[in-house]
């Protein structure tokens, strides 16, 4: 059994900032890439960030230079730090993780409950 539990979302003013966590516990073996998505109303789930366990980084244009993505290996968890939001940003942001549990030989996606984040004034 494998959680992912997000915390920090919430309502910001434009030009504001947020900082995501997203932390991975139960019988996992290791992990290997690590990434937060969101999804605003009427739209599809994008990719916002991706983190390879090596450290590896790769952004959505929308949000290259203003969000950071960032992960603790030794406590199973992924940060996303988030500046500058706009309106646009508006969205339930969740975080995946790539990885194999104990005992298993099988890599599996797993997906966090997401956690709300509202930019407006």
């Amino acid at each position: 059994q494998v959680q992912l539990v997000e915390s920090g979302g919430g309502l910001v003013q434009p030009g504001g900032s947020l900082r995501l966590s997203c932390a991975a516990s139960g019988s996992i073996f290791s992990i290997y890439a690590m990434g937060w998505y969101r999804q605003a109303p009427g739209k599809q789930r994008e990719l916002v960030a991706g983190i390879t366990r090596g450290g590896s980084t790769n952004y959505a244009a929308s949000v290259k230079g203003r969000f950071t993505i960032s992960r603790d290996n030794a406590k199973n968890t992924v940060y996303l730090q988030m500046n500058s939001l706009e309106p646009e940003d508006t969205a339930v942001y969740y975080c995946n993780a790539e990885l194999i549990t104990s005992g298993s030989y099988s890599m599996v996606t797993y997906w966090g409950q997401g956690t709300q984040v509202t930019v407006s004034s």
